[in-house]
């Protein structure tokens, strides 16, 4: 029976809300100067939930206490059938600061060592390629031995393209780690999604990932920089829709002008199919039609399964029964998107 891996586990730390340093930590690296509003309320049951809003009045992330705990992640993975996870801190990386961060990886690390073999974690660390960065990342790789790197889509104002990250990714290329690109709440241009919670809080997301996918590809950063592999969520925001669409075919006669680029359309594939890969984020809430023309359009062998657990505990289970029950297609590619796609991009030792 294939094994199932995870890939998006979400991870905060466990004390959290008990630990005023790290919740400090958390609370002023949100931009307030930015509507960036981040708080701590009480839920009618007791527990503790910090919340984020952009701008004030908007929510935009709710977490929990309790739910970030190891003997949470390991019990819903009991219970939806998921025998390995790869955690990453949702969202909150945008902003963090190195001490903080620090702390973040710790916790992280305690945890995989509690997981007896079952849970894994990527470095968070600031993005700019400072000395103590730079530190930090290796330490991460060397010591704690993290399967990946995780990062935010964009950084206040800037994609990951922008010429400021280079001295980083340059670390992570020769370091040969992967890179998973988290959604952050918002996209960069974000004020006509806002009063519509579903449009805020999903197609803002899809959006985001989207827009991030297709400047890395049209800068060309993988020319560059071409041992980098980066995993997007939310299916690289729709990608599967767009890959035609934007590496379009040079016209068969000649036109009055040229209206779009045709003279990048190899390269543009190249790189989707070396570079960029994407997380199969909770597939079910896509629909089947939608994930069978994923797969199809960009390979199996592209996609990996991930619950964003625990925003919705049932999301990873109806995940897995999603894959395994409802999709059409070979059992190959069950066993790539389940198992063997995770195992040989983070190496993992399973």
């Amino acid at each position: 029976m294939t094994k199932v891996v995870d890939i998006n586990i979400h991870h905060l730390p466990e004390d959290l809300f008990t630990n005023e340093k790290i919740l400090n930590g958390f609370l002023n690296s949100a931009p307030r100067g930015f509507g960036e509003i981040a708080s701590v309320i009480e839920m009618e049951n007791g527990k503790k939930q910090l919340v984020l809003e952009k701008p004030k009045g908007y929510p935009n992330l709710n977490y929990v206490e309790g739910d970030y705990s190891a003997e949470a992640k390991l019990a819903a993975m009991d219970e939806a059938g998921v025998d390995y996870g790869i955690m990453r801190v949702p969202v909150w990386q945008e902003w963090l600061d190195l001490e903080t961060c620090k702390a973040v990886n710790d916790n992280a690390a305690e945890i995989v060592k509690r997981s007896n073999g079952r849970l894994f974690s990527t470095a968070c660390v600031p993005p700019w390629g400072g000395k103590e960065n730079i530190y930090e990342l290796e330490r991460n790789v060397k010591e704690l031995g993290v399967v990946g790197v995780q990062l935010a889509c964009h950084y206040g104002q800037l994609y990951l393209d922008d010429e400021v990250f280079r001295p980083y990714l340059k670390v992570i290329e020769k370091l040969e780690i992967p890179v998973i690109v988290h959604h952050t709440p918002l996209p960069v241009e974000y004020k006509s999604v806002l009063d519509y919670t579903n449009l805020r809080r999903e197609f803002g997301r899809i959006t985001d990932q989207a827009t991030a996918v297709g400047r890395e590809l049209f800068s060309g950063m993988f020319q560059e920089m071409p041992g980098l592999r980066f995993i997007h969520t939310m299916l690289g925001g729709n990608w599967f829709a767009n890959t035609e669409l934007l590496t379009p075919h040079a016209p068969v006669k000649k036109e009055a002008m040229q209206r779009l680029d045709a003279s990048e359309g190899d390269k543009i594939k190249r790189y989707l199919d070396e570079n960029i890969f994407f997380d199969l984020t909770h597939p079910h809430s896509w629909g089947k039609v939608q994930v069978e023309a994923a797969l199809k359009i960009n390979g199996a062998d592209h996609y990996m399964f991930g619950s964003s657990f625990p925003v919705f505990y049932s999301w990873m289970s109806q995940g897995v029964e999603f894959i395994k029950n409802e999709l059409e297609i070979s059992e190959s590619d069950r066993e790539a998107i389940f198992y063997g796609n995770a195992k040989k991009m983070f190496n993992l030792p399973i």
